[in-house]
């Protein structure tokens, strides 16, 4: 894994990039606040989206703001699963594409 310390040079989009950054800031406020989808659910899909993408940095934060919102442990295995499943399926439905007709 890439070290977490790289978080801390967030700030440096801040003062290099100031507006979109505090745009994207908003913006992501917004989406993974409360609203008709709870925090903690939010929390489950970012950690199933970020194991499709493999960014371990979304990995470790999602989980933490999982835990931080009640997820267990069994709720957060089951998100590997849900991950793992549709990965699998993506192989089996774009592997019919490799098959004669």
């Amino acid at each position: 894994m890439q070290s977490m310390d790289n978080i801390k040079k967030l700030g440096k989009l801040d003062q290099a990039a100031n507006d979109a950054w505090k745009h994207f800031q908003t913006f992501n406020n917004a989406v993974m606040g409360e609203g008709a989808i709870s925090v903690k659910n939010k929390e489950l899909i970012a950690l199933a989206v970020a194991l499709t993408t493999q960014c371990n940095y979304c990995l470790e934060l999602h989980r933490q703001g999982a835990e931080k919102a009640g997820a267990s442990q069994e709720e957060i295995a089951e998100t590997v699963m849900i991950a793992g499943a549709l990965r699998a399926g993506a192989a089996l439905t774009h592997g019919t594409q490799l098959l004669s007709d």
